[in-house]
C-alpha cells in the first residue's frame, strides 16, 4: 500500500519531474516542477483551490514517482519526453501529433537530388520547409521538376563515374543522367542552384532568365525548345500567385494566438518562410475552462516543438509561462538562439491578431460540425435502437474482425464507436496466440475471451479500490456487439458472452455481391436497411474502420516477418544494421541492386557484411 504522508514528507527540496499513477500503474500526469517538495504537495492539501480537472485527477491517484534533475531545464526536458512516450490522459495533448515534411537538397553530393524529408538532420544538405502536408511536398516536387531537371533518385553518384543505365526520367526531360555521365558536375551545380533559388522564393530572377531564353530559341527558331520554357515560365508564375507575401522584415518567424470560448480552446499557428506564409496549422484543445491563456500557450509550445523537425528563429504569441526557460530550451533544440516575443503593436501584432481571428473561426466550425455530427449519429443511433427494437440506445458500440492470409499472422481487432463516432484510444489489436492456420471462429472466440477476460479482471480491481470505471483499458462493456461476418461469428460471440455470464445483443454485419454494406443479422434473421437511411451508413463506416484496422495490423507484423526473413538471415546483418540498410536504399529491391562500394558507403556496414550481403541474394535467398 502506497503511504502518501511518508512520501509527500521525504519529497526532495530540488527541481524535477513527477508521475501520478492510478491502480492500474498507469501514468494519467506528467509534470515538472522548479521544487517537487513544494509542487507535488498542492494536489493533496486543500482542493477549494484546484480546478474541476485536478480535483478529477486526483480522485484516480493511487501513487506517484518523482525523478530529481541537476535544473529546471534538465525537468522541462524530461517532461515533454515523458509526455511524448506515455500519453497521460490528464496532459493537455495535441489531436494531431504530427511531424511536417520538409524538400531536402543533397547539395553535399557531386551530383545533389531533391527528396522528401521527415526530420531536419545536421548532414550538409539544404533543408526548404516545412511544408504543411505531404501532398503540398510532392506538389512543389512536380512542379520543380517540370522546370529543373534535377535528379530524384537514391543513388549516390560521384563525377566520372558511371553507376546504370539512364532511368525513364532521362527520356522524358526530366533528368540530365549524370549516372551516365551525359551532364558535367558545374553544369549540373547551376541547375541546382536554380532549384535552390527557386525553393528561397526567388522566382523573379528565373523568370526572367526563362523568358530570355525562351526569346532567344524563338529567334533561333527552335520553336520546340521555346514552347518548353513558356510552359516553365507558366509554372512558376503559377507558384508566385499562391504565395502569400508579407511585410518586408518577416524572416523564419511562427505566430502563435489562441481563441477559448470559456470552454474550449483553439490554437493557430501561421509558418512563415523568408517572409512568405508557406502554411498553417490549428490544434483544438478540449475542456480548458480552468487554465489560463498563458499555461495553455506553455504547454502547446513544449509539445508542438518537442517533436518539430524545425523551429523558426523567433516565435510570437500573445502570452506565455516561463517564457525565459522555454526560450533556452528551444535554443538548446535549435542549436542557435530562438526568441519568444509578445509584441504590443505594429505589423507583428496585426498578424498575431489575424491569427487569432483564424482560431475563432476554426473553434466556431469545429464546434458548428460537432453539432451537425452529433445530431446526425443521434438520429442514426435512435433509428438503429427501433431498427433492432433494443430497450435503450447503444451509445457505446463494439465492432470485431479478423485478419490472416492462409493462416499466417492471424490477427484479431476491436474498434469502438462512442455516439456514434470512432474511440480510437479504445481500439484494441490482439495477435492470435492459440489458433493455428485459418480458422476464423476459433480465433475470434480467442480475441474475444481474452477481451472480456480483462474487462472483468480490471472490475474486480477497480471495484476493491472504489475507483471509477473510466480508470481501466477492458472494463467499460458495450452496449451492442458488431461482428464482421454472420451468423456463425455472431453465435461464436453469444457463446463467449454466456460463458462469462455477459448480456449484450450482438449483430452480425453483411454485404451484397458489389461488396456494400448491405445490412444486420439479428436473432438469426437478417434485417435489410435502405441504403439512404442514416443507419446503413454507421454501419458501412464501422464495418470498414474495423475491416481497415484489422488489415492494417496484419500488414504491419506481415512486413515485419518479411523484412526480418530477407534481411535478418543475412550473416552479420542484426538490427541496427537492417535499419541503416533501409534508410539509406528505402526497400529490399534498392538494397539487392547496390554494388560493393555502395554497400560498404552505408553506416555500419564493412566491407565483409557488404560481401556477405551481395553473395546472400546473389545465391537467391530472397
Amino acid at each position: 500500500m502506497f503511504d502518501f504522508q511518508y512520501q509527500l514528507k521525504v519529497l526532495p527540496d530540488r527541481p524535477g519531474v513527477y508521475l501520478m499513477k492510478n491502480s492500474l500503474g498507469e501514468i494519467i500526469y506528467v509534470g515538472k516542477a522548479k521544487i517537487l517538495k513544494n509542487r507535488v504537495r498542492q494536489y493533496f492539501q486543500s482542493s477549494k483551490n484546484h480546478s474541476e480537472k485536478v480535483k478529477a485527477m486526483v480522485k484516480h491517484i493511487s501513487e506517484f514517482e518523482y525523478i530529481v534533475t541537476d535544473s529546471e531545464m534538465e525537468a522541462l526536458i524530461l517532461e515533454c519526453n515523458l509526455i511524448k512516450k506515455y500519453r497521460p490522459r490528464y496532459n493537455i495533448l495535441l489531436k494531431d501529433d504530427k511531424r511536417y515534411p520538409f524538400l531536402k537538397i543533397t547539395v553535399n553530393e557531386d551530383f545533389p537530388r531533391i527528396i522528401y524529408a521527415r526530420t531536419v538532420a545536421k548532414d550538409g544538405s539544404k533543408y526548404f520547409g516545412p511544408y504543411i502536408s505531404p501532398s503540398s511536398v510532392y506538389e512543389t516536387m512536380e512542379i520543380i521538376k517540370k522546370i529543373f531537371p534535377i535528379r530524384t533518385c537514391r543513388f549516390s553518384i560521384k563525377e566520372g563515374e558511371k553507376k546504370t543505365r539512364p532511368c525513364l526520367n532521362y527520356y522524358i526531360g526530366l533528368c540530365e543522367a549524370p549516372c551516365e555521365g551525359h551532364i558535367t558536375k558545374e553544369k549540373y551545380r547551376r541547375i541546382v542552384d536554380g532549384v535552390i533559388d527557386f525553393l528561397s522564393g526567388k522566382n523573379r530572377d528565373i523568370i526572367r532568365n526563362l523568358k530570355a531564353d525562351m526569346n532567344s530559341a524563338s529567334e533561333n527558331l527552335e520553336f520546340e525548345k521555346a514552347a518548353e520554357l513558356r510552359d516553365k515560365i507558366l509554372a512558376v508564375e503559377k507558384v508566385i500567385e499562391k504565395q502569400k507575401i508579407t511585410t518586408v522584415g518577416f524572416e523564419n518567424e511562427d505566430f502563435i494566438n489562441i481563441y477559448s470560448d470559456g470552454k474550449d480552446s483553439c490554437l493557430q499557428v501561421f509558418f512563415l518562410r523568408s517572409g512568405k506564409i508557406i502554411g498553417r496549422e490549428h490544434f483544438i484543445v478540449e475542456n480548458t475552462v480552468d487554465l489560463s491563456q498563458s499555461e495553455i500557450m506553455a504547454n502547446f509550445i513544449k509539445e508542438f516543438y518537442g517533436g518539430a523537425a524545425y523551429i523558426g528563429k523567433t516565435i510570437y504569441v500573445p502570452e506565455v509561462d516561463d517564457i525565459g526557460l522555454l526560450e533556452d530550451w528551444l535554443s538548446m533544440k535549435k542549436g542557435s538562439n530562438v526568441y519568444i516575443k509578445i509584441p504590443l503593436k505594429g505589423d507583428k501584432k496585426a498578424t498575431l491578431d489575424l491569427v487569432q481571428k483564424n482560431a475563432r473561426t476554426m473553434l466556431q466550425n469545429f464546434k458548428l460540425k460537432f453539432i451537425q455530427d452529433k445530431k446526425l449519429y443521434d438520429t442514426s443511433l435512435e433509428e438503429l435502437s427501433e431498427v433492432l427494437k433494443l430497450e435503450d440506445i447503444p451509445h457505446r458500440i463494439e465492432a470485431y474482425d479478423i485478419s490472416n492470409i492462409q493462416g499466417v499472422d492471424s490477427v484479431g481487432t476491436m474498434v469502438v464507436f462512442e455516439n456514434g463516432r470512432p474511440k480510437n484510444s479504445d481500439y484494441r489489436r490482439f495477435k492470435i496466440n492459440t489458433v493455428t492456420g485459418a480458422n476464423d471462429y476459433d480465433s475470434m472466440r480467442e480475441i474475444l475471451k481474452r477481451r472480456f477476460q480483462h474487462g472483468l479482471e480490471e472490475i474486480e480491481k477497480i471495484k476493491k479500490r472504489n475507483l471509477e470505471l473510466s480508470a481501466g483499458k477492458f472494463c467499460v462493456f458495450p452496449d451492442l456487439i458488431l461482428m464482421d461476418g454472420g451468423k456463425g461469428q455472431i453465435n461464436v460471440a453469444l457463446e463467449v458472452l454466456k460463458e462469462f455470464n455477459i448480456d449484450i445483443p450482438v449483430c452480425g454485419m453483411v454485404k451484397d455481391d458489389r461488396h456494400r454494406t448491405r445490412g444486420l443479422i439479428y436473432n438469426n434473421e437478417e434485417l435489410l436497411i435502405g441504403h439512404s437511411s442514416n443507419v446503413i451508413k454507421l454501419i458501412a463506416r464501422i464495418q470498414d474502420e474495423v475491416h481497415r484496422f484489422a488489415i492494417a495490423y496484419h500488414r504491419s507484423l506481415r512486413n515485419k516477418r518479411v523484412l526480418h526473413s530477407v534481411l535478418e538471415d543475412i550473416p552479420n546483418v542484426g538490427t541496427a544494421r537492417r535499419k541503416s540498410l533501409l534508410k539509406k536504399f528505402g526497400s529490399i529491391e534498392n538494397i539487392k541492386s547496390a554494388n560493393l562500394e555502395e554497400l560498404v558507403a552505408t553506416p555500419s556496414i564493412d566491407r565483409h557484411t557488404a560481401e556477405n550481403i551481395i553473395l546472400y541474394f546473389k545465391n537467391g535467398k530472397n
